[in-house]
């Protein structure tokens, strides 16, 4: 039976509790990618954090690392591609030539090339990624359920709010929609999961780049003022106290998005980081007037707001899915969008002060093959891959981790998605081994099975 106590073992893990777990089997899945007994048992204290918030950019769909962040220019032209590798800001640094802007960067940025995980369906390698856990299945066609264990992100916004968070603003928000397939696939993990609605984040489902943009039914609707607002809450709650109580889990989710909405649409603070149009002209020209970069400016805001995680997802569905005309494509739609909000956001965080506070992330599902097919595309490929960290403490400048002359598999410092979680939570100030919840059959789960990325911290 699961606990009432939505934060249940926030305790360091004791030797009752590490047995607790092998028994289950924790211990037993743990052991794919790390000893997480010898980890928690050897991960130093955790020291005063440097990080507030973390800023998730995503590219649902799986760029080309070999394109981008991992250029090959000594492989054979069927996997190098056109493009040639540039000096960057930090000698001996290379990246992509389609990358100047961020070129510039490279002393901000921390370029992890051995990410590597099993699964290469886009829903399940996006669980991969976020989640740091195998699904139960490598598939697109699968949904979220309760049962899920959930993302990084949502641990996040758990942990803040067991530690006291209580602004009216959500916790997590995902701009402008969510990690997908398709609107009919969504991928697990991103919600409450097993820790329940009260942990949902708040999905926009909304172009910040529209005119007149605003989240759905957030403020006070015309001709009712904030007093009668007030008073029909109040009156909800009296009919409410003289019915019957449903306990089916649907009714108690109805009422915590009942509640999460009414305070929403009663404050004023929450409008306010929402309201893209407070941002000078020429800021949102910098980020860029589109959907990919109004949602990294948006980031901005609510992170100054205090928001502890945000997710600005790069492209409606698998955009970045390009088995034809892979070339083309990241020229023309993909990176000119996703590079110039990336930038901005960096240069923007810098300016304002925040860029040591925010932990800012760059992910996708997976890479893409070394082999370029007879479409110019690149397919799936989990085996190898790059995500990139800045900010909250991380040390730029600096390349960890090292793929194989093709970019196929990592050579040097193999790194897991979970490894980059435990790096984030350890920039947080949270020890991801002595922190555990509770998973939906009753077992504790810890934070992350990775190991905190010592050379980034």
């Amino acid at each position: 039976m699961m606990s009432s106590d939505p934060y249940p073992q926030n305790n360091r893990i004791s030797r009752r509790l590490a047995m607790q777990l092998a028994s289950t089997g924790v211990g037993a899945s743990s052991l794919l990618s790390v000893d997480w007994l010898r980890a928690a048992a050897t991960t130093p204290p955790v020291s005063t954090p440097r990080a507030k918030s973390v800023i998730l950019i995503f590219n649902c769909g799986a760029p080309s690392h070999i394109d981008l962040w991992d250029p090959k220019p000594h492989a054979p032209d069927n996997v190098r591609g056109p493009y040639r590798p540039i000096e960057t800001n930090v000698p001996g640094i290379y990246v992509s030539e389609l990358l100047p802007q961020l070129a510039r960067h490279a002393d901000k940025l921390a370029i992890v090339r051995s990410v590597h995980h099993r699964h290469s369906s886009h829903n399940s390698g996006m669980h991969w990624s976020i989640v740091g856990r195998p699904y139960k299945m490598d598939s697109t066609l699968i949904n979220p359920s309760r049962s899920d264990i959930p993302s990084f992100g949502t641990l996040t916004a758990w942990l803040a709010q067991r530690d006291g968070y209580s602004s009216q603003l959500p916790p997590y928000v995902i701009t402008p929609e969510p990690h997908c397939d398709s609107l009919k696939y969504i991928t697990p993990g991103q919600y409450g999961s097993c820790l329940g609605s009260k942990f949902d984040p708040l999905v926009l489902n909304n172009d910040p780049n529209a005119a007149g943009f605003h989240v759905p039914d957030m403020g006070l609707v015309d001709g009712v003022s904030l007093e009668r607002q007030q008073q029909r809450s109040n009156l909800l709650g009296q009919l409410d106290s003289h019915g019957c109580r449903i306990e089916a889990e649907a009714a108690r989710d109805h009422d915590v998005v009942q509640a999460k909405a009414l305070s929403m649409a009663n404050s004023s603070a929450v409008s306010r980081a929402f309201d893209l149009s407070q941002e000078p002209t020429a800021v949102r020209e910098r980020y860029g007037r589109h959907t990919w970069g109004q949602s990294h400016l948006l980031a901005r805001r609510l992170v100054e707001a205090g928001v502890p995680f945000v997710t600005t997802v790069n492209g409606r569905s698998i955009i970045w899915d390009t088995h034809k005309d892979n070339f083309n494509r990241l020229e023309q739609k993909l990176v000119p969008p996703m590079q110039q909000g990336y930038t901005a956001l960096l240069e923007d965080l810098s300016e304002r002060g925040l860029l040591d506070s925010t932990l800012v992330i760059w992910m996708g599902d997976f890479g893409r093959t070394p082999l370029i097919n007879k479409d110019s595309g690149r397919d799936h490929w989990p085996s190898c891959y790059t995500m990139v960290l800045a900010g909250g403490g991380i040390r730029g400048g600096q390349v960890v981790g090292e793929s194989d002359k093709i970019g196929a598999v990592p050579r040097t410092r193999p790194i897991s998605p979970a490894d980059i979680h435990a790096t984030a939570f350890t920039a947080l100030g949270y020890d991801p081994h002595a922190i555990t919840f509770q998973s939906a059959d009753g077992r504790p789960m810890l934070l992350s099975e990775g190991q905190a990325i010592k050379e980034l911290l």
